[in-house]
């Protein structure tokens, strides 16, 4: 895959549902690519993929399977043919403080954002080295700089980066291009479950300018869609970000000096949070995990 216009190319979202993962779907359509989505929401797929203004399927699986995502992998070539780009974009998150923590939950966080990107560049590699073609992964800035409450996905997030920039040096002598996403708080389903916990809401409007705000969708998707035309190494869904990278070896030990004090101010209120998977995208999961093993 060169560089430039994805007119005609086959791409391949995951957490295609809802979210960064169904607006950056309904994106590459627009720009003239057609769309494999891939997710555990079939109804909702099935929904997404029908509103798109090119050609599009979705196939549901569950991104920490792997011979289910083998078997996409296989099918998505048959129906479309080379695959061009493939985006990770299949995340869940929970919040809370880590030793008052759902072990289920925190557990499922890993799996989903760091073993399903894993599973899914697994089963994609083959087909996107014989198109020489693209992979995004979508990290966030939680892989730039440690928040408390958010263990999991911090850990999730930093996982995905560390994996994605070695992999990029594996796969670079087969043409395979390979990019991470970065992302702030953006107006997702997840963002705005993870509101309706006052002290989640409240930690995050303490922090510093930029990163105490929540961003529009739109633009967001608009920059990974312009990272994967470029085949970026980088990519940033807001400006600022690109910044952080120069400081981010400070920022450990800024958070824990920050972050100890309004914790400490938080802790009468600690006890009482809900640790399990946050926003209706963590719901869906939740449900229809419970379908899918059936």
């Amino acid at each position: 895959m060169s560089r430039g216009s994805l007119d005609g190319r086959v791409a391949v979202v995951t957490g295609a549902a809802r979210g960064v993962g169904e607006s950056l779907a309904r994106e590459l359509s627009a720009r003239g690519a057609r769309v494999a989505l891939v997710g555990l929401e079939e109804e909702a797929l099935k929904e997404a993929a029908g509103k798109l203004r090119g050609e599009a399927a979705h196939w549901y699986a569950d991104v920490t399977d792997q011979e289910a995502m083998s078997r996409v992998a296989v099918e998505v070539e048959q129906r479309f043919g080379a695959v061009d780009v493939v985006v990770a974009n299949a995340g869940v998150a929970a919040g809370g403080p880590f030793l008052g923590s759902d072990p289920d939950a925190w557990r499922r966080v890993i799996e989903v954002n760091l073993i399903g990107s894993a599973v899914t560049a697994r089963a994609f590699l083959p087909v996107l080295a014989e198109s020489r073609g693209y992979l995004l992964q979508i990290a966030s800035l939680a892989a730039i700089t440690p928040a408390p409450m958010m263990t999991a996905y911090c850990a999730s997030k930093s996982g995905v980066e560390a994996y994605a920039h070695s992999l990029r040096a594996e796969v670079a002598h087969l043409g395979v291009g390979v990019g991470v996403a970065y992302l702030s708080w953006t107006d997702t389903d997840m963002v705005r479950g993870a509101d309706r916990d006052a002290v989640m809401r409240e930690l995050r409007q303490r922090l510093p300018w930029p990163s105490n705000r929540t961003y529009p969708l739109g633009p967001a998707v608009d920059r990974i869609v312009a990272g994967i035309e470029r085949r970026s190494a980088h990519v940033y869904g807001q400006w600022w970000l690109r910044g952080m990278q120069g400081v981010r070896g400070y920022l450990p030990a800024l958070i824990a000096t920050v972050g100890r004090r309004e914790v400490r101010r938080f802790a009468p209120r600690l006890a009482g949070m809900d640790s399990g998977l946050v926003g209706a995208g963590g719901e869906a999961d939740e449900r229809a995990r419970a379908t899918y093993r059936n």
